[in-house]
């Protein structure tokens, strides 16, 4: 897979062949997934220095969002991070050959939720000195995989679908104390007749909650 690189904002500079890589630059290797697709979604990346050393570990849950939209988030997630740290280098490897190829410029983005991830991710690119991106088989992306899926299984980290809307207030995630076993996890309800009705997920009998509504 031929590297390439970002100089400057132009379409046409953003991705200029380039055979080597600086001599520092960071290693990204990035996964994203959703259960059901849409369903509970969530990125892991695996963030090394060119020796191979591990520098970083980043994941998320992304709440109720589909394979693709985890897939930018991952690679947003590490182009921020080699923003935030020197060097301003990066190679980045996905099992998401579509995220690839959209990135590259060889397929087109139609979907306008990735138009405006896309994009985001264009801008970020234009911000580093260097640029690569290549694409490997999931079994040769595994701990970002596994990252991924324990953010899924955890349902931590910001919130990032539409929120649910009752009335005149947002309902909040709803969250259990330590002692019920399902502490940091989150739920989507809904109110009725005064009361909440969870959507996903199930409670044990006697869960405490916390229920807070925003305007």
């Amino acid at each position: 897979m031929p590297s390439h690189s970002s100089r400057g904002t132009g379409a046409g500079s953003l991705f200029e062949s380039r055979e080597h890589p600086p001599q520092h630059y960071l290693i990204a290797h990035s996964d994203g997934g959703a259960r059901g697709n849409p369903g509970p979604a969530g990125y892991g990346v695996v963030i090394q220095d060119e020796s191979g050393r591990k520098v970083a570990a980043l994941s998320e849950y992304l709440g109720h969002q589909t394979n693709n939209f985890a897939e930018y988030q991952g690679l947003i997630a590490a182009l921020e991070y080699a923003l935030q740290h020197r060097p301003k280098a990066l190679k980045l490897i996905s099992d998401s050959e579509l995220l690839v190829r959209q990135i590259k410029g060889i397929y087109k983005v139609k979907n306008p939720t990735l138009k405006d991830l896309h994009a985001r991710a264009k801008e970020l690119i234009s911000q580093l000195d260097w640029f690569s991106i290549g694409h490997a088989l999931r079994e040769h992306n595994q701990e970002a995989d596994r990252l991924a899926n324990e953010a899924m299984d955890k349902g931590a980290g910001r919130v990032a679908r539409a929120p649910l809307r009752q009335a005149q207030g947002r309902l909040s995630p709803v969250q259990s104390l330590p002692s019920t076993g399902v502490a940091g996890q989150e739920f989507e309800g809904i109110v009725r007749d005064g009361k909440v009705l969870l959507l996903t997920g199930a409670l044990p009998e006697g869960t405490r909650v916390q229920v807070r509504v925003k305007k």
